[in-house]
């Protein structure tokens, strides 16, 4: 008897360790439900429920194929060890399998399961799923760990010419099994269940997530590089959230894309191009997860940059936290997140650099915030895009790179449409005042919107000072010794 062990990849096709499993016999699947490590990694309440739905519409497609989905308890990750060796000496399973997941916390868990089980005999076997590459396998001449991205897609586009990543075959019905399936529950405590306007925004399921991708890379993806950056205009995938639960898998994606473009990569759509470079951010990320850990452990990627000294002001986070700044494209946007449970691209940058460089606050609040919100929630990427645009991560934006939240509202949301959405009570400016509705005239602006909490000049050169002042690296590393 075989054991899946489902994770981050809740899906029934192209889902490796699924396969793996099914080939050798008779399988059954199992899910830890895991509410104290949740609330640890700050996962929203929109993601657990995603999850849940998800694991649902998977245990029908899995009951079609007669293996039934089990459902465990392990509240931290510390108790799975114990809870699945218990559950395979009841099935008397034989080997469990997993599809790789990364982080400090999900190698110790993995680690610890593999050894539990291989000392009573069980098999334990990981594979590549989540990823196009196993980290540590695209590596720089003198075998570490990429820190540029230019360089580091580079290299994966070189491998992806050579050979593409083929589509797993989905398993077939096997014998029914006398072993029944468990119900899932309809919610978890300590997790607030989200509106149903949320929910219907993500519907759950490996046929609403195909059907997404699908009418993207027929219809939108040739327009991705000019549109993209619009967040007033459907410009994205918006599938984040189906790869983040492995309702998606990152081979699905670059087969779909290509497909859009005749197996190309670099030539024909540029939107096509730039999209799969988007793929490959999420694989960088990924890598510099395992590559260099101490980003795992709430560290900045540049150890200098941990000497910033980093504002503690409570009622500006507070504000910001809110959509209460005072910049409508920063509340804008965070009323996006706050009501969706995603942010539009381009806004998670602005969002990012308006609350590290002009609030000087630091990033790590945002990076929490964000996990706190985000139905696509995923530390990899999350930690990334927080350190690129605070400039203490790898690869990220120079510091004195500091983009105006007018500048890019007036650029990116030319007539409004998004802030208007999102906060109706500037409809009334016209495209030139909403980015800026002090400029509306009086003494105090539009009355129901509130003024803005800093100023936009005056706090990048307290940015620009805070970084010049560091510490340099050679002088750390002298201190060190």
């Amino acid at each position: 008897m075989q054991l899946l062990w489902l994770r981050s990849d809740l899906r029934q096709h192209d889902n490796t360790a699924l396969s793996a499993a099914a080939e050798r016999g008779p399988t059954v699947a199992v899910y830890l439900i895991s509410p104290e490590q949740w609330l640890a990694h700050d996962d929203a309440p929109c993601k657990v429920d995603f999850w849940l739905r998800n694991l649902r519409t998977l245990s029908d497609d899995l009951s079609q194929l007669n293996i039934p989905l089990l459902i465990r308890t392990a509240p931290t990750w510390a108790e799975a060890p114990a809870v699945l060796l218990e559950l395979c000496q009841q099935l008397g399973i034989n080997d469990v399998h997993v599809n790789d997941e990364y982080g400090i916390h999900e190698t110790r868990r993995d680690h610890a399961v593999a050894d539990a089980l291989k000392a009573k005999g069980i098999g334990f076997h990981s594979y590549l799923d989540q990823l196009l590459f196993a980290p540590g396998s695209i590596l720089t001449q003198s075998g570490s760990y990429f820190k540029v991205f230019s360089q580091f897609r580079k290299i994966c586009y070189n491998r992806l010419h050579m050979a593409l990543p083929k589509i797993v075959a989905a398993p077939t019905a096997q014998a029914a099994l006398s072993i029944s399936g468990d119900s899932l529950p309809d919610a978890i405590p300590g997790f607030e269940t989200p509106s149903q306007t949320l929910r219907d925004l993500w519907p759950a399921g490996e046929d609403h997530a195909q059907e997404r991708l699908t009418r993207f890379a027929s219809e939108q993806i040739h327009y991705y590089q000019d549109e993209r950056d619009l967040p007033a205009k459907p410009g994205t995938s918006q599938i984040s959230a189906y790869l983040a639960a492995g309702v998606l898998s990152p081979r699905q994606c670059l087969h779909a894309a290509l497909n859009s473009n005749r197996g190309e990569f670099e030539s024909g759509s540029p939107g096509v191009f730039t999209w799969i470079s988007e793929l490959i951010w999420r694989e960088f990320y990924k890598h510099i997860l395992v590559g260099f850990p101490r980003v795992c452990r709430h560290r900045a990627f540049k150890p200098e940059t941990e000497y910033l000294p980093w504002r503690d002001a409570p009622s500006e986070l507070a504000a910001w936290q809110e959509g209460r700044s005072g910049v409508p494209i920063i509340d804008a946007a965070i009323k996006q997140l706050l009501a969706t449970g995603w942010m539009h691209n381009r806004l998670r940058m602005v969002v990012a650099m308006f609350l590290t460089k002009n609030l000087l606050i630091d990033w790590r609040e945002g990076e929490r915030f964000f996990m706190r919100h985000l139905i696509d929630g995923d530390l990899a990427a999350n930690n990334g895009g927080w350190q690129w645009s605070a400039s203490t991560g790898t690869d990220s934006v120079p510091y004195f790179r500091i983009f105006n939240p007018l500048s890019q509202s007036e650029r990116f949301d030319p007539e409004g449409l998004f802030i208007k959405h999102w906060l109706p009570e500037l409809a009334a400016l016209n495209k030139k005042e909403v980015h800026n509705p002090t400029s509306a005239g009086g003494l105090f602006g539009v009355a129901d919107y509130p003024a803005p909490i800093v100023d936009l000049k005056k706090s990048r050169e307290r940015a620009l000072s805070a970084f010049k002042n560091l510490p340099s690296r050679d002088i750390l590393e002298v201190v060190r010794d």
